[in-house]
């Protein structure tokens, strides 16, 4: 059965569905859609010919925002599918975020009545909250983030275990860019310290060196947006990639992340932040392997993109 899958060409979005593209193709499905490479702000959903539609079963996976480049197209494809996931942003959300387009759904009312109406197309969103922020999407099923741990191997390498703590990423402006300042905040903490930080932002490692930095060091860090942590109801997705790979995760305090992984240490103050991770790094060869053990474990059998296509395909 074909799989249609949005592609990005540029941040979050571009990892995401990455990672759910390799899924399904892992899990036998032929993949349509990430062969084409969109410029770095588009987004495209490629969706069924008629033609196509009336000679095989096929799935859609969009996000809603690509409904709106044919609206009557896209209702028409979803009525055919054997089944369509739409990932909606909210309709509302608390302030300030609110006010910006990031974080609100730009689908207009009588269009999400008409996709609320087909029976064979099922919403879902990464956050926790799906009730209180989509009140006019029906039946907004909860979907975390997760692992590709199709295209991200743990990968060991001598010359990167000297790092006692690693971080790997982007500014990732949301808007309002208030990331910036926390993540400054926490890494200005640890510039006090004496431990070997791998700290890189925006520096367009390649993909193998960011694996084995990540696996290779003895913690690794994640730090969250504003807005996360005020409301904690999503985690991102270096949640998944820093405990799939290192396995000791130090990180600012998210409610869903510590719903889903309740062991693991956290804080919003950055001082703290620096102590657990020294706490860590106190700990024996053997003890802390046996933590990233059990940490890797879980997330191989629990938090991968194949798991959750699994549960997409269960609504």
């Amino acid at each position: 059965m074909k799989v249609y899958v949005p592609a990005y060409g540029a941040h979050a979005g571009k990892w995401i569905y990455k990672g759910y593209a390799s899924a399904w193709r892992k899990m036998g499905y032929d993949l349509v859609g990430p062969g084409h490479d969109p410029g770095p702000t588009e987004t495209r959903t490629p969706i069924p010919s008629t033609q196509e539609a009336l000679q095989e079963e096929y799935i859609m996976m969009s996000v809603d925002s690509c409904i709106l480049a044919d609206p009557s197209g896209f209702i028409r494809a979803a009525e055919k599918s054997h089944k369509t996931f739409v990932y909606v942003q909210p309709n509302q959300f608390p302030h300030p975020w609110g006010t910006h387009p990031n974080f609100i759904s730009v689908v207009p009312d009588e269009l999400i009545t008409q996709l609320n109406k087909v029976d064979n197309v099922h919403l879902w969103t990464f956050g926790d909250d799906t009730t209180s922020y989509h009140p006019k999407w029906d039946n907004v099923h909860s979907l975390p983030l997760a692992f590709d741990s199709i295209g991200y191997s743990r990968s060991i390498n001598e010359k990167y275990k000297k790092f006692d703590i690693c971080f790997i990423g982007g500014w990732a402006n949301n808007g309002f860019n208030e990331k910036r300042k926390i993540m400054i905040d926490i890494f200005s903490k640890f510039k006090t310290t004496s431990l070997n930080c791998a700290f890189f932002i925006e520096k367009n490692l390649s993909h193998e060196q960011e694996t084995e930095l990540i696996s290779s060091s003895k913690v690794a860090l994640n730090i969250h947006d504003a807005y996360q942590r005020h409301l904690g109801t999503d985690t991102n997705e270096r949640t998944f990639k820093s405990l799939g790979l290192n396995g000791c995760l130090v990180s600012d305090t998210v409610g869903q992340l510590n719903r889903m992984f309740p062991d693991l240490k956290t804080s919003l103050d950055s001082s703290e932040i620096v102590q657990i991770t020294e706490q860590y790094l106190s700990l024996t060869e053997k003890e802390l392997e046996d933590i990233k053990e059990q940490n890797i474990q879980n997330i191989l059998e629990n938090h991968c993109y194949t798991n959750r296509v699994e549960s997409l395909l269960s609504l």
